[in-house]
Protein backbone atom coordinates (compact mmCIF):
# COMPACT_ATOMS: atom_id res chain seq x y z
CA UNK A 1 0.00 0.00 0.00
CA UNK A 2 1.19 3.52 -0.64
CA UNK A 3 2.25 6.20 1.77
CA UNK A 4 -0.58 8.61 2.66
CA UNK A 5 1.39 11.43 4.25
CA UNK A 6 -0.36 14.79 3.92
CA UNK A 7 1.78 17.27 2.10
CA UNK A 8 4.99 15.44 2.88
CA UNK A 9 8.05 16.89 1.18
CA UNK A 10 10.19 13.76 1.56
CA UNK A 11 11.51 12.20 -1.61
CA UNK A 12 9.36 9.32 -2.89
CA UNK A 13 10.82 5.84 -3.06
CA UNK A 14 10.31 3.25 -5.82
CA UNK A 15 8.39 0.91 -3.51
CA UNK A 16 5.58 3.40 -2.85
CA UNK A 17 2.77 4.67 -5.04
CA UNK A 18 4.18 8.22 -4.75
CA UNK A 19 6.64 8.01 -7.63
CA UNK A 20 7.81 10.90 -9.73
CA UNK A 21 7.79 10.94 -13.52
CA UNK A 22 11.27 9.43 -13.72
CA UNK A 23 10.35 6.51 -11.48
CA UNK A 24 6.82 5.62 -12.65
CA UNK A 25 5.73 4.48 -16.08
CA UNK A 26 3.26 6.99 -17.53
CA UNK A 27 0.76 5.09 -19.74
CA UNK A 28 -0.47 8.25 -21.49
CA UNK A 29 3.09 8.70 -22.81
CA UNK A 30 3.93 5.11 -23.73
CA UNK A 31 0.66 3.38 -24.64
CA UNK A 32 -1.45 4.52 -27.64
CA UNK A 33 -4.74 3.39 -26.06
CA UNK A 34 -4.06 5.16 -22.77
CA UNK A 35 -2.99 8.24 -24.68
CA UNK A 36 -6.24 8.27 -26.66
CA UNK A 37 -8.29 7.69 -23.52
CA UNK A 38 -6.86 10.83 -21.87
CA UNK A 39 -7.87 13.20 -24.69
CA UNK A 40 -11.37 13.90 -23.32
CA UNK A 41 -9.70 14.70 -19.98
CA UNK A 42 -7.20 17.18 -21.41
CA UNK A 43 -4.63 14.94 -23.02
CA UNK A 44 -1.56 13.06 -21.76
CA UNK A 45 0.23 14.01 -18.57
CA UNK A 46 2.32 17.17 -18.95
CA UNK A 47 6.07 16.92 -19.20
CA UNK A 48 6.59 19.01 -16.07
CA UNK A 49 3.60 17.67 -14.13
CA UNK A 50 4.09 16.82 -10.46
CA UNK A 51 2.75 13.35 -9.69
CA UNK A 52 2.45 11.29 -6.54
CA UNK A 53 1.53 14.19 -4.27
CA UNK A 54 -2.23 13.79 -3.79
CA UNK A 55 -3.07 13.07 -0.17
CA UNK A 56 -5.47 10.21 -1.00
CA UNK A 57 -5.65 9.22 -4.68
CA UNK A 58 -2.77 6.97 -5.67
CA UNK A 59 -2.60 4.83 -8.83
CA UNK A 60 -3.31 1.76 -6.72
CA UNK A 61 -6.45 3.26 -5.23
CA UNK A 62 -7.64 4.43 -8.61
CA UNK A 63 -7.15 0.90 -9.96
CA UNK A 64 -9.08 -0.55 -7.02
CA UNK A 65 -11.90 1.95 -7.64
CA UNK A 66 -11.99 0.91 -11.29
CA UNK A 67 -12.16 -2.71 -10.14
CA UNK A 68 -15.14 -1.90 -7.93
CA UNK A 69 -16.86 -0.33 -10.95
CA UNK A 70 -16.12 -3.40 -13.07
CA UNK A 71 -17.33 -5.78 -10.36
CA UNK A 72 -20.50 -3.74 -9.89
CA UNK A 73 -21.18 -4.05 -13.62
CA UNK A 74 -20.52 -7.77 -13.31
CA UNK A 75 -23.06 -8.10 -10.48
CA UNK A 76 -25.72 -6.27 -12.48
CA UNK A 77 -24.97 -8.61 -15.37
CA UNK A 78 -25.83 -11.62 -13.19
CA UNK A 79 -28.66 -9.99 -11.22
CA UNK A 80 -31.31 -11.07 -13.73
CA UNK A 81 -30.69 -14.66 -12.65
CA UNK A 82 -31.65 -14.07 -9.02
CA UNK A 83 -35.00 -12.45 -9.77
CA UNK A 84 -38.02 -14.11 -8.22
CA UNK A 85 -41.73 -14.43 -8.99
CA UNK A 86 -44.85 -15.61 -7.15
CA UNK A 87 -46.48 -18.77 -8.43
CA UNK A 88 -50.22 -19.29 -8.75
CA UNK A 89 -50.31 -21.07 -5.39
CA UNK A 90 -48.52 -18.18 -3.65
CA UNK A 91 -44.99 -19.62 -3.47
CA UNK A 92 -41.94 -17.54 -4.31
CA UNK A 93 -39.65 -19.15 -6.90
CA UNK A 94 -36.50 -18.29 -8.78
CA UNK A 95 -37.44 -16.90 -12.18
CA UNK A 96 -35.58 -19.07 -14.68
CA UNK A 97 -38.66 -19.54 -16.84
CA UNK A 98 -38.29 -19.76 -20.63
CA UNK A 99 -34.51 -20.15 -20.44
CA UNK A 100 -34.11 -16.76 -18.76
CA UNK A 101 -30.57 -17.64 -17.62
CA UNK A 102 -29.51 -18.00 -21.27
CA UNK A 103 -31.64 -15.33 -22.94
CA UNK A 104 -30.54 -12.73 -20.39
CA UNK A 105 -26.97 -14.16 -20.53
CA UNK A 106 -26.85 -14.02 -16.73
CA UNK A 107 -26.09 -17.67 -16.03
CA UNK A 108 -23.87 -18.36 -13.01
CA UNK A 109 -22.86 -21.74 -11.57
CA UNK A 110 -23.29 -20.25 -8.11
CA UNK A 111 -27.08 -20.27 -8.38
CA UNK A 112 -27.84 -23.89 -9.35
CA UNK A 113 -25.00 -25.28 -7.20
CA UNK A 114 -26.73 -24.03 -4.05
CA UNK A 115 -29.24 -26.85 -4.36
CA UNK A 116 -27.29 -29.22 -6.63
CA UNK A 117 -24.49 -29.55 -4.04
CA UNK A 118 -27.06 -29.84 -1.21
CA UNK A 119 -25.84 -26.59 0.33
CA UNK A 120 -29.44 -25.61 1.08
CA UNK A 121 -29.67 -28.46 3.59
CA UNK A 122 -28.87 -27.25 7.13
CA UNK A 123 -26.96 -30.40 8.15
CA UNK A 124 -24.92 -30.87 4.98
CA UNK A 125 -21.13 -30.78 4.95
CA UNK A 126 -18.93 -30.92 1.82
CA UNK A 127 -17.36 -34.31 1.08
CA UNK A 128 -19.48 -35.96 3.80
CA UNK A 129 -22.94 -35.34 2.34
CA UNK A 130 -23.79 -37.57 -0.62
CA UNK A 131 -26.76 -38.04 -2.90
CA UNK A 132 -27.79 -40.35 -5.70
CA UNK A 133 -27.90 -38.93 -9.21
CA UNK A 134 -30.19 -40.51 -11.85
CA UNK A 135 -31.64 -42.81 -9.22
CA UNK A 136 -33.42 -45.88 -10.55
CA UNK A 137 -31.72 -45.79 -13.96
CA UNK A 138 -28.67 -47.46 -15.44
CA UNK A 139 -26.86 -44.12 -14.98
CA UNK A 140 -27.28 -44.12 -11.19
CA UNK A 141 -24.26 -42.57 -9.46
CA UNK A 142 -23.43 -41.57 -5.87
CA UNK A 143 -22.28 -37.95 -5.88
CA UNK A 144 -20.38 -35.62 -3.55
CA UNK A 145 -19.16 -32.04 -3.65
CA UNK A 146 -17.28 -31.77 -6.96
CA UNK A 147 -14.83 -28.94 -6.16
CA UNK A 148 -11.37 -28.89 -4.54
CA UNK A 149 -11.35 -28.53 -0.77
CA UNK A 150 -11.07 -24.76 -0.35
CA UNK A 151 -13.64 -24.04 -3.05
CA UNK A 152 -16.00 -26.55 -1.42
CA UNK A 153 -15.51 -25.08 2.05
CA UNK A 154 -15.99 -21.58 0.64
CA UNK A 155 -19.38 -22.62 -0.71
CA UNK A 156 -20.31 -24.29 2.57
CA UNK A 157 -19.40 -21.24 4.69
CA UNK A 158 -21.48 -19.00 2.43
CA UNK A 159 -24.37 -21.45 2.74
CA UNK A 160 -24.12 -21.30 6.54
CA UNK A 161 -24.12 -17.49 6.38
CA UNK A 162 -27.19 -17.73 4.16
CA UNK A 163 -28.99 -19.88 6.72
CA UNK A 164 -28.09 -17.38 9.46
CA UNK A 165 -29.30 -14.47 7.32
CA UNK A 166 -32.56 -16.27 6.58
CA UNK A 167 -33.14 -16.92 10.27
CA UNK A 168 -32.46 -13.26 11.08
CA UNK A 169 -34.77 -12.09 8.28
CA UNK A 170 -37.59 -14.28 9.60
CA UNK A 171 -37.19 -12.46 12.92
CA UNK A 172 -37.43 -9.09 11.17
CA UNK A 173 -33.80 -8.06 11.71
CA UNK A 174 -32.71 -8.23 8.06
CA UNK A 175 -34.42 -7.86 4.67
CA UNK A 176 -35.68 -11.11 3.22
CA UNK A 177 -35.26 -12.76 -0.17
CA UNK A 178 -35.02 -16.21 -1.64
CA UNK A 179 -32.20 -18.13 0.13
CA UNK A 180 -30.48 -18.77 -3.20
CA UNK A 181 -30.45 -15.02 -3.93
CA UNK A 182 -28.95 -14.32 -0.50
CA UNK A 183 -26.39 -17.05 -1.12
CA UNK A 184 -25.43 -15.59 -4.49
CA UNK A 185 -25.00 -12.07 -3.09
CA UNK A 186 -22.88 -13.24 -0.16
CA UNK A 187 -20.72 -15.28 -2.52
CA UNK A 188 -20.40 -12.34 -4.91
CA UNK A 189 -19.27 -10.10 -2.05
CA UNK A 190 -16.40 -12.39 -1.09
CA UNK A 191 -15.45 -13.07 -4.71
CA UNK A 192 -15.31 -9.29 -5.23
CA UNK A 193 -12.92 -9.02 -2.28
CA UNK A 194 -10.79 -11.79 -3.85
CA UNK A 195 -10.60 -9.95 -7.18
CA UNK A 196 -9.68 -6.70 -5.43
CA UNK A 197 -6.83 -8.61 -3.78
CA UNK A 198 -5.84 -9.84 -7.25
CA UNK A 199 -5.72 -6.29 -8.62
CA UNK A 200 -3.82 -5.07 -5.56
CA UNK A 201 -1.23 -7.85 -5.94
CA UNK A 202 -0.80 -7.14 -9.67
CA UNK A 203 -0.25 -3.43 -8.98
CA UNK A 204 2.31 -4.15 -6.28
CA UNK A 205 4.12 -6.73 -8.40
CA UNK A 206 4.24 -4.42 -11.43
CA UNK A 207 6.07 -1.79 -9.33
CA UNK A 208 6.86 1.16 -11.61
CA UNK A 209 4.17 0.03 -14.08
CA UNK A 210 1.48 0.22 -11.40
CA UNK A 211 -1.07 1.64 -13.85
CA UNK A 212 -1.05 -1.66 -15.76
CA UNK A 213 -3.26 -3.04 -12.98
CA UNK A 214 -6.04 -0.91 -14.46
CA UNK A 215 -6.26 -3.44 -17.30
CA UNK A 216 -7.11 -6.18 -14.80
CA UNK A 217 -9.50 -3.84 -12.99
CA UNK A 218 -11.62 -2.97 -16.03
CA UNK A 219 -11.21 -6.24 -17.91
CA UNK A 220 -14.34 -7.30 -19.83
CA UNK A 221 -13.60 -10.83 -18.63
CA UNK A 222 -14.10 -9.67 -15.04
CA UNK A 223 -17.40 -8.01 -15.91
CA UNK A 224 -18.66 -11.23 -17.49
CA UNK A 225 -17.04 -13.96 -15.38
CA UNK A 226 -16.15 -12.63 -11.93
CA UNK A 227 -19.34 -14.29 -10.61
CA UNK A 228 -19.70 -17.14 -13.09
CA UNK A 229 -17.87 -19.50 -10.73
CA UNK A 230 -15.40 -19.33 -7.83
CA UNK A 231 -12.14 -18.80 -9.74
CA UNK A 232 -11.40 -15.38 -8.21
CA UNK A 233 -10.31 -17.25 -5.07
CA UNK A 234 -7.52 -18.96 -6.98
CA UNK A 235 -6.47 -15.81 -8.88
CA UNK A 236 -6.10 -13.97 -5.57
CA UNK A 237 -3.87 -16.70 -4.14
CA UNK A 238 -1.84 -17.00 -7.35
CA UNK A 239 -1.34 -13.24 -7.71
CA UNK A 240 -0.32 -12.79 -4.06
CA UNK A 241 2.01 -15.77 -4.45
CA UNK A 242 3.78 -14.00 -7.31
CA UNK A 243 3.89 -10.83 -5.20
CA UNK A 244 5.49 -12.69 -2.29
CA UNK A 245 8.07 -14.22 -4.66
CA UNK A 246 8.83 -10.77 -6.09
CA UNK A 247 9.52 -9.59 -2.52
CA UNK A 248 12.06 -12.42 -2.07
CA UNK A 249 9.85 -14.46 0.26
CA UNK A 250 9.85 -17.92 -1.34
CA UNK A 251 8.29 -19.72 1.62
CA UNK A 252 5.36 -17.30 1.79
CA UNK A 253 5.03 -17.55 -1.99
CA UNK A 254 4.84 -21.33 -1.70
CA UNK A 255 2.23 -21.15 1.05
CA UNK A 256 0.04 -18.85 -1.08
CA UNK A 257 0.44 -21.03 -4.17
CA UNK A 258 -0.47 -24.08 -2.06
CA UNK A 259 -3.60 -22.29 -0.84
CA UNK A 260 -4.47 -21.42 -4.43
CA UNK A 261 -3.96 -25.04 -5.51
CA UNK A 262 -6.40 -26.15 -2.80
CA UNK A 263 -9.01 -23.96 -4.52
CA UNK A 264 -8.02 -24.65 -8.17
CA UNK A 265 -5.00 -26.69 -9.18
CA UNK A 266 -3.54 -24.22 -11.69
CA UNK A 267 -1.40 -22.12 -9.26
CA UNK A 268 0.83 -25.19 -8.86
CA UNK A 269 1.78 -24.78 -12.52
CA UNK A 270 3.84 -21.73 -11.50
CA UNK A 271 6.37 -24.03 -9.88
CA UNK A 272 7.44 -25.22 -13.33
CA UNK A 273 8.55 -21.81 -14.65
CA UNK A 274 10.10 -21.06 -11.26
CA UNK A 275 12.16 -24.25 -11.47
CA UNK A 276 13.40 -23.45 -14.98
CA UNK A 277 14.36 -19.88 -14.12
CA UNK A 278 15.92 -20.82 -10.78
CA UNK A 279 17.93 -23.55 -12.48
CA UNK A 280 19.21 -21.03 -15.02
CA UNK A 281 20.07 -18.49 -12.31
CA UNK A 282 21.48 -20.98 -9.82
CA UNK A 283 18.72 -20.28 -7.28
CA UNK A 284 17.36 -23.81 -6.91
CA UNK A 285 17.45 -23.58 -3.11
CA UNK A 286 14.89 -20.73 -3.20
CA UNK A 287 12.71 -22.81 -5.54
CA UNK A 288 12.96 -25.81 -3.22
CA UNK A 289 11.72 -23.72 -0.29
CA UNK A 290 8.79 -22.42 -2.33
CA UNK A 291 7.91 -25.87 -3.73
CA UNK A 292 8.18 -27.49 -0.32
CA UNK A 293 5.96 -24.84 1.26
CA UNK A 294 3.40 -25.18 -1.56
CA UNK A 295 3.27 -28.97 -1.25
CA UNK A 296 3.07 -28.89 2.54
CA UNK A 297 0.32 -26.25 2.51
CA UNK A 298 -1.74 -28.17 -0.01
CA UNK A 299 -1.29 -31.38 1.99
CA UNK A 300 -2.22 -29.78 5.34
CA UNK A 301 -5.44 -28.42 3.85
CA UNK A 302 -6.37 -31.66 2.07
CA UNK A 303 -5.10 -34.31 4.50
CA UNK A 304 -8.09 -34.39 6.90
CA UNK A 305 -10.48 -34.88 3.98
CA UNK A 306 -8.19 -37.39 2.30
CA UNK A 307 -8.00 -39.47 5.48
CA UNK A 308 -11.53 -39.21 6.86
CA UNK A 309 -13.70 -38.36 3.83
CA UNK A 310 -11.78 -39.98 1.01
CA UNK A 311 -14.77 -40.81 -1.20
CA UNK A 312 -16.01 -37.22 -1.10
CA UNK A 313 -12.52 -35.76 -1.43
CA UNK A 314 -11.76 -37.84 -4.52
CA UNK A 315 -14.96 -36.74 -6.31
CA UNK A 316 -13.17 -33.81 -7.95
CA UNK A 317 -10.49 -36.09 -9.37
CA UNK A 318 -13.01 -38.76 -10.41
CA UNK A 319 -15.17 -36.31 -12.32
CA UNK A 320 -12.21 -34.71 -14.07
CA UNK A 321 -10.92 -38.14 -15.09
CA UNK A 322 -14.29 -39.33 -16.43
CA UNK A 323 -15.23 -36.05 -18.07
CA UNK A 324 -15.31 -36.13 -21.85
CA UNK A 325 -14.23 -33.25 -24.10
CA UNK A 326 -16.29 -30.15 -23.39
CA UNK A 327 -17.90 -28.06 -26.15
CA UNK A 328 -15.30 -25.34 -25.69
CA UNK A 329 -12.24 -27.56 -26.22
CA UNK A 330 -10.24 -27.74 -29.44
CA UNK A 331 -10.89 -31.49 -29.51
CA UNK A 332 -14.62 -30.85 -29.79
CA UNK A 333 -14.01 -28.21 -32.46
CA UNK A 334 -12.13 -30.76 -34.58
CA UNK A 335 -14.76 -33.41 -33.84
CA UNK A 336 -17.65 -31.18 -34.88
CA UNK A 337 -16.21 -29.83 -38.10
CA UNK A 338 -14.64 -33.13 -39.25
CA UNK A 339 -17.16 -35.69 -38.01
CA UNK A 340 -14.41 -37.42 -36.01
CA UNK A 341 -15.74 -39.54 -33.12
CA UNK A 342 -12.94 -38.60 -30.75
CA UNK A 343 -9.98 -40.62 -29.50
CA UNK A 344 -12.14 -42.99 -27.45
CA UNK A 345 -15.33 -43.09 -29.53
CA UNK A 346 -18.72 -43.29 -27.76
CA UNK A 347 -18.32 -43.77 -24.02
CA UNK A 348 -20.48 -45.77 -21.63
CA UNK A 349 -21.80 -44.23 -18.42
CA UNK A 350 -18.90 -43.70 -16.01
CA UNK A 351 -16.29 -44.70 -18.58
CA UNK A 352 -13.25 -42.43 -18.65
CA UNK A 353 -11.86 -41.17 -21.98
CA UNK A 354 -8.47 -42.68 -21.27
CA UNK A 355 -6.93 -41.92 -24.67
CA UNK A 356 -8.16 -38.32 -24.61
CA UNK A 357 -6.78 -37.89 -21.10
CA UNK A 358 -3.41 -39.28 -22.19
CA UNK A 359 -3.24 -37.16 -25.34
CA UNK A 360 -4.29 -33.99 -23.50
CA UNK A 361 -1.71 -34.60 -20.77
CA UNK A 362 1.02 -35.48 -23.26
CA UNK A 363 0.39 -32.36 -25.36
CA UNK A 364 0.53 -30.18 -22.26
CA UNK A 365 3.78 -31.78 -21.10
CA UNK A 366 5.23 -31.41 -24.59
CA UNK A 367 4.43 -27.70 -24.64
CA UNK A 368 5.85 -27.35 -21.12
CA UNK A 369 9.08 -28.95 -22.36
CA UNK A 370 9.19 -26.42 -25.19
CA UNK A 371 8.59 -23.57 -22.74
CA UNK A 372 11.36 -24.92 -20.50
CA UNK A 373 13.70 -24.95 -23.49
CA UNK A 374 12.81 -21.32 -24.23
CA UNK A 375 13.48 -20.46 -20.59
CA UNK A 376 16.92 -22.07 -20.70
CA UNK A 377 17.99 -21.15 -24.23
CA UNK A 378 16.76 -17.58 -24.72
CA UNK A 379 19.59 -15.03 -25.05
CA UNK A 380 18.35 -13.33 -21.88
CA UNK A 381 16.56 -15.06 -19.04
CA UNK A 382 12.77 -14.61 -19.53
CA UNK A 383 10.68 -12.83 -16.96
CA UNK A 384 8.73 -15.03 -14.55
CA UNK A 385 5.32 -13.69 -15.62
CA UNK A 386 6.12 -14.47 -19.26
CA UNK A 387 6.76 -18.16 -18.62
CA UNK A 388 3.81 -18.46 -16.21
CA UNK A 389 1.51 -17.00 -18.85
CA UNK A 390 2.80 -19.43 -21.46
CA UNK A 391 2.32 -22.45 -19.19
CA UNK A 392 -1.23 -21.57 -18.16
CA UNK A 393 -2.17 -20.73 -21.77
CA UNK A 394 -0.68 -24.07 -22.89
CA UNK A 395 -2.81 -25.88 -20.32
CA UNK A 396 -6.01 -24.17 -21.42
CA UNK A 397 -5.33 -24.77 -25.12
CA UNK A 398 -4.53 -28.47 -24.69
CA UNK A 399 -6.98 -29.31 -21.92
CA UNK A 400 -10.22 -31.15 -22.69
CA UNK A 401 -12.11 -28.47 -20.74
CA UNK A 402 -11.93 -24.69 -21.03
CA UNK A 403 -14.77 -23.46 -18.86
CA UNK A 404 -15.42 -19.78 -19.64
CA UNK A 405 -14.33 -18.53 -16.22
CA UNK A 406 -10.92 -20.20 -16.65
CA UNK A 407 -9.94 -17.21 -18.78
CA UNK A 408 -9.71 -15.21 -15.55
CA UNK A 409 -6.56 -17.21 -14.76
CA UNK A 410 -4.79 -15.50 -17.64
CA UNK A 411 -5.78 -11.91 -16.78
CA UNK A 412 -3.21 -11.07 -14.04
CA UNK A 413 -0.50 -13.05 -15.83
CA UNK A 414 -1.19 -11.30 -19.15
CA UNK A 415 -1.06 -7.88 -17.49
CA UNK A 416 2.36 -8.66 -16.03
CA UNK A 417 3.67 -10.50 -19.11
CA UNK A 418 2.38 -8.33 -21.99
CA UNK A 419 1.44 -4.86 -20.68
CA UNK A 420 0.15 -3.59 -24.01
CA UNK A 421 -3.22 -2.08 -23.23
CA UNK A 422 -4.84 -2.12 -26.65
CA UNK A 423 -3.78 -5.69 -27.37
CA UNK A 424 -4.85 -7.06 -23.99
CA UNK A 425 -8.20 -5.30 -23.90
CA UNK A 426 -8.84 -6.52 -27.45
CA UNK A 427 -8.17 -10.13 -26.42
CA UNK A 428 -10.28 -9.77 -23.27
CA UNK A 429 -13.16 -8.34 -25.26
CA UNK A 430 -13.01 -11.18 -27.81
CA UNK A 431 -12.90 -13.77 -25.02
CA UNK A 432 -15.75 -12.12 -23.11
CA UNK A 433 -17.93 -11.93 -26.23
CA UNK A 434 -17.76 -15.73 -26.58
CA UNK A 435 -20.25 -15.74 -23.70
CA UNK A 436 -23.10 -14.54 -25.93
CA UNK A 437 -23.01 -17.36 -28.52
CA UNK A 438 -22.32 -19.83 -25.70
CA UNK A 439 -25.55 -18.85 -23.93
CA UNK A 440 -27.64 -19.05 -27.08
CA UNK A 441 -26.05 -22.38 -28.00
CA UNK A 442 -27.06 -23.72 -24.57
CA UNK A 443 -30.55 -22.33 -25.15
CA UNK A 444 -30.97 -24.87 -27.95
CA UNK A 445 -32.03 -24.61 -31.56
CA UNK A 446 -35.58 -25.68 -30.63
CA UNK A 447 -35.78 -22.55 -28.47
CA UNK A 448 -34.40 -20.30 -31.23
CA UNK A 449 -30.83 -20.66 -30.01
CA UNK A 450 -27.65 -20.85 -32.08
CA UNK A 451 -26.33 -23.95 -33.84
CA UNK A 452 -23.20 -25.43 -32.28
CA UNK A 453 -21.04 -24.43 -35.25
CA UNK A 454 -21.60 -20.72 -34.64
CA UNK A 455 -20.50 -21.07 -31.03
CA UNK A 456 -17.47 -23.18 -31.95
CA UNK A 457 -16.44 -20.58 -34.54
CA UNK A 458 -16.09 -18.00 -31.77
CA UNK A 459 -14.14 -20.52 -29.68
CA UNK A 460 -11.64 -20.88 -32.53
CA UNK A 461 -11.26 -17.10 -32.76
CA UNK A 462 -10.62 -16.89 -29.01
CA UNK A 463 -8.03 -19.65 -29.13
CA UNK A 464 -6.26 -18.03 -32.08
CA UNK A 465 -6.02 -14.75 -30.19
CA UNK A 466 -4.51 -16.55 -27.18
CA UNK A 467 -2.02 -18.27 -29.49
CA UNK A 468 -1.16 -14.85 -30.92
CA UNK A 469 -0.46 -13.56 -27.41
CA UNK A 470 1.81 -16.55 -26.79
CA UNK A 471 3.71 -15.85 -30.01
CA UNK A 472 4.15 -12.23 -28.94
CA UNK A 473 5.46 -13.31 -25.53
CA UNK A 474 8.00 -15.66 -27.14
CA UNK A 475 9.04 -12.88 -29.54
CA UNK A 476 9.65 -10.49 -26.66
CA UNK A 477 11.59 -13.19 -24.79
CA UNK A 478 13.98 -13.55 -27.73
CA UNK A 479 13.96 -9.83 -28.47
CA UNK A 480 13.85 -8.26 -25.01
CA UNK A 481 14.33 -4.76 -26.42
CA UNK A 482 10.70 -5.05 -27.62
CA UNK A 483 9.49 -5.92 -24.11
CA UNK A 484 7.70 -2.87 -22.61
CA UNK A 485 8.79 -3.88 -19.11
CA UNK A 486 12.48 -4.21 -19.94
CA UNK A 487 12.52 -1.19 -22.23
CA UNK A 488 12.98 0.97 -19.13
CA UNK A 489 16.18 -0.84 -18.15
CA UNK A 490 14.75 -3.14 -15.47
CA UNK A 491 15.20 -6.92 -15.43
CA UNK A 492 12.24 -8.71 -13.84
CA UNK A 493 10.01 -6.88 -11.32
CA UNK A 494 8.33 -10.17 -10.37
CA UNK A 495 11.59 -12.13 -10.30
CA UNK A 496 12.49 -11.77 -6.64
CA UNK A 497 15.81 -13.57 -6.18
CA UNK A 498 15.97 -13.89 -9.98
CA UNK A 499 15.86 -10.14 -10.58
CA UNK A 500 19.27 -9.08 -11.85
CA UNK A 501 20.83 -12.50 -11.13
CA UNK A 502 23.55 -13.83 -13.43
CA UNK A 503 22.98 -16.94 -15.52
CA UNK A 504 24.60 -20.14 -14.29
CA UNK A 505 23.03 -22.83 -16.50
CA UNK A 506 21.92 -22.19 -20.07
CA UNK A 507 21.31 -24.22 -23.20
CA UNK A 508 23.50 -23.11 -26.08
CA UNK A 509 21.77 -23.37 -29.42
CA UNK A 510 23.63 -24.81 -32.40
CA UNK A 511 24.59 -22.00 -34.73
CA UNK A 512 26.55 -22.00 -38.00
CA UNK A 513 28.20 -19.37 -40.11
CA UNK A 514 28.73 -19.57 -43.87
CA UNK A 515 32.32 -19.63 -45.11
CA UNK A 516 32.62 -19.77 -48.87
CA UNK A 517 30.43 -22.60 -50.14
CA UNK A 518 30.39 -24.59 -46.88
CA UNK A 519 29.18 -24.29 -43.31
CA UNK A 520 31.37 -24.19 -40.24
CA UNK A 521 29.86 -25.27 -36.96
CA UNK A 522 31.07 -22.67 -34.49
CA UNK A 523 29.19 -23.96 -31.46
CA UNK A 524 29.20 -27.73 -31.90
CA UNK A 525 30.95 -28.33 -28.62
CA UNK A 526 28.52 -26.10 -26.73
CA UNK A 527 25.26 -27.59 -27.95
CA UNK A 528 24.37 -28.82 -24.46
CA UNK A 529 23.74 -27.56 -20.95
CA UNK A 530 26.81 -25.76 -19.67
CA UNK A 531 27.97 -22.84 -17.61
CA UNK A 532 28.62 -19.73 -19.74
Amino acid sequence: MSSDSHGSSSAPTPDTASLDVAQREIPSWSDPLAQAATRPLGGPLGTHAVVGRHWFWTPLRVCLLLAVVGLTAGWFGKAACIQQYVTDDGRTELDWRSGRQYVAMCYSDIVPLYTAERLDEPDSFPYATSWVENEGTDREQVRYMEYPVLSGLFQWVNAKLTHAWTSASESGWLPTALPVAIYFNLTAFFLSAAWLVTVWAVARTARRRVWDAAIAAISPLVVVHAFTNFDALATAAAATGLLAWSRRKPVLAGVLLGIGAAAKLYPLFFLGPLLVLCLRAGKVAAWARAAGAAGATWLVINLPFLVFLRDGWSEFFRLNTQRDMDPDSLYNVVSYFSGWQGFDGPLAQGEAPTVLNAVSGALFLLLCAGIAYVGLAAPRRPRLAQLCFLVVAAFLLTNKVWSPQYSLWLVPLAVLAIPRWRLLLGWMLVDALVWAPRMFYYLGISNKGLPEGWFLGTVVVRDLVVVLLCVLVVREIYRPHHDPVRAAGVDDPAGGVLDGAADVVVVRRRRTRRVGDGHVDNLARRNSMSAP
